[in-house]
């Protein structure tokens, strides 16, 4: 079976205070931080033990997981197994790199996200290089808020041009056609980011080829649908794996609308679909995708 797991376990401290997030500067406890490291290391065994399937894993984590020893080492193992396809992170890059020297750069990726005054413009990019130059796979994007403009503009002008800059739109925020278009001179796929996507009733991979697992193993569609399906470690889950319509009205976020069988983004990130690299440069999105309906 080829099965896309999406992790979150309790982590939720990160060491940036972005104005955004609920979860900026936020400190777990020694015991969370256990609980946390316990939690994935049961994830990750689970998942190398999983041999006769072929697994692709996102770590999603509320915090900043590669802070932490564990989210490497899992990372490093899990990218050595051959029946691993995939395993990436959601980072801020506040980490060191040099770990990533143990890892198989053929397996492993990394999202990145800059967040402008929250570390210093020369180290995000200086990072950055450190990735290319170690043969890994990565994307770089920024939340589009007006203050950010310049910083994503920079940070286009000054990596490599096969590294993909992504741009999410920021919650809340309205862009009116011509803020748009200035975030799409710099990520072409923008538009699919700018308005919510219509989702009620309609076929979505999570739930049959994709799911979302929390740190008890209670497995669902996907972060975002509460419903549960059974859990991971005592195998229930598998009988409830079946195409599913989304139930929701609407999906707003990457990780949740990338997998709508009504958009073209598997054919977009065909290869890259965890850590959101295009197969090739994209083209402009076209204008009715732009405004939350589905080609």
């Amino acid at each position: 079976m080829d099965l896309t797991l999406l992790y979150r376990g309790p982590l939720s401290s990160c060491d940036y205070d972005c104005p955004y997030c609920p979860f900026a500067k936020r400190r777990d406890t020694p015991e969370q931080l256990r609980t946390d490291r316990d939690c994935l290391e049961r994830f990750a065994g689970w998942a190398a033990g999983q041999s006769g399937d072929r697994l692709s894993v996102l770590f999603t984590p509320w915090g900043e997981g590669l802070v932490r020893s564990w989210y490497r080492r899992a990372l490093t193992e899990l990218s050595r197994l051959p029946h691993i396809a995939r395993v990436a992170i959601q980072t801020n890059l506040s980490c060191r790199t040099d770990w990533l020297a143990d890892a198989d750069r053929g397996t492993l990726a990394l999202w990145c996200t800059y967040h402008p005054g929250q570390t210093p413009y020369d180290r995000f990019l200086a990072k950055c290089r450190e990735l290319t130059a170690e043969g890994v796979r990565f994307s770089v994007g920024v939340v589009g808020l007006p203050g950010h403009l310049e910083h994503a503009r920079r940070l286009r002008a000054d990596l490599p041009e096969q590294v993909y800059l992504w741009v999410n739109a920021a919650e809340g925020h309205l862009y009116d056609d011509a803020e748009a278009r200035r975030w799409t001179d710099l990520d072409p796929l923008f538009p699919y980011s700018r308005h919510p996507h219509t989702s009620a009733g309609l076929p979505c991979r999570t739930g049959e080829s994709v799911i979302s697992v929390d740190g008890d193993g209670t497995v669902r569609r996907c972060h975002f649908v509460r419903a549960e399906l059974g859990n991971l470690y005592d195998g229930s889950y598998r009988e409830a794996l079946r195409p599913r319509a989304c139930p929701l009205a609407v999906c707003d976020c990457h990780i949740g609308y990338v997998h709508l069988e009504t958009l073209p983004l598997y054919d977009v990130f065909a290869g890259g679909v965890l850590e959101r690299i295009p197969a090739r440069a994209p083209d402009r999105v076209p204008v009715p995708v732009a405004f939350g309906t589905s080609p």
